[in-house]
């Protein structure tokens, strides 16, 4: 597949440096591209670069004319890359059709162009939409509902009547329906309490790979719109994510939590259960939440306090065994002194 210069600054809101009838046939790292390739310079060590790259084209931000390449000057680099990419991957598209070594249940509705391909299970009374694309070893139990444009990728579980709407991408392994976490304790052992609910997906969401996201005691367990989660995220029961918000790597969400829209919880953060995480909240890496946060806060450290606060603590702490020290020092010549005040 070829694409001008011109078509691509089309896409991405671009204005071109260069000849714009120039052909494309790809898009590549700024260190690997080809002369046929287009690539970006997104960080700042490359803007000086330019002249280094092989590739024949260049997506660069607004603030950059000259170069002895094409250049595409856009305003926002990572959203020209998210989509140039996703254009050029527009021709990778899966085999249609339903594999005679895939295990199909009992009432079975798909839509068309369907892509399921062997080692495929599905259970009983299972809905799929249109184009959707189920990777060897994907099991979809009993009773799911998936909507359109669903990708599933390879040894995904999608569990008993749990819901996933349109254009939802779930990466390997994850685990979506696993039960929640619920036993009651009498004093000696421990009893399972059932998890009866579900989870839902809305659409527009990607799940990382090997996440798992526990079904609702009762009632769902809600990934909103537009979700984003990266690998090794776990969620768990009666969990609320609120409309494009992203959960880095590593992140634990403790039960009945509700998170906001727009908001970002970093690689390695903890959320205690029953917690509130307003909107548009940034939560920094490896963070532990026991309260809830207000709308529009950046909070990092365990116990989560506000960001400013944290790095003034982070930055005491590493002072504290020469304050230990002080201390000591002082504390002897207090006594010293209240020893010669008694003597006199």
């Amino acid at each position: 597949m070829e694409i001008s210069i011109r078509k691509i600054a089309r896409l991405v809101g671009g204005k071109v440096t260069g000849d714009d009838r120039l052909l494309i046939n790809g898009v590549a790292a700024f260190d690997a591209a080809g002369p046929n390739n287009i690539t970006f310079a997104i960080s700042p060590r490359y803007k000086g670069q330019l002249h280094q790259t092989k590739a024949a084209a260049v997506i660069v931000p607004v603030d950059i004319y000259k170069a002895d390449k094409v250049l595409v000057r856009v305003e926002n680099p990572h959203l020209a890359l998210a989509k140039v990419s996703r254009l050029f991957q527009a021709g990778n598209k899966p085999a249609i059709g339903i594999s005679r070594k895939a295990c199909i249940g009992k009432d079975f509705r798909c839509g068309k162009e369907a892509s399921i391909y062997p080692g495929v299970f599905i259970g009983d009374n299972v809905s799929l939409g249109n184009h959707v694309t189920l990777h060897p070893g994907v099991v979809v139990c009993d009773g799911v509902r998936i909507g359109d444009d669903v990708v599933i990728n390879s040894n995904v579980s999608v569990l008993k009547d749990c819901q996933i709407g349109n254009r939802v991408i779930i990466h390997a392994g994850s685990v979506i329906g696993s039960d929640g976490f619920g036993f009651a304790h009498d004093g000696d052992r421990y009893h399972k309490i059932s998890q009866i609910g579900i989870v839902r997906i809305d659409d527009d969401v990607e799940i990382g790979a090997c996440n798992t996201i526990d079904r609702a005691t009762f009632g769902q367990t809600w990934i909103k719109r537009g979700v984003k989660t990266d690998n090794l995220v776990h969620i768990a029961h009666n969990v609320v994510v609120g409309e494009d918000t992203v959960l880095v790597a590593q992140v634990g969400i403790s039960g009945s939590v509700t998170i906001g829209n727009h908001s970002i919880l970093a690689g390695q953060a903890g959320v205690a259960q029953h917690v509130n995480i307003g909107d548009r909240v940034t939560i920094g890496g490896q963070s532990g939440i026991t309260k809830s946060v207000p709308n529009g806060q950046v909070v990092s450290g365990t116990p989560g306090m506000p960001h400013r606060l944290w790095l003034k603590a982070s930055s005491i702490t590493a002072k504290l065994p020469d304050m230990k020290k002080q201390l000591s020092n002082l504390e002897k010549r207090i006594q010293g002194l209240e020893k010669k005040t008694a003597k006199e």
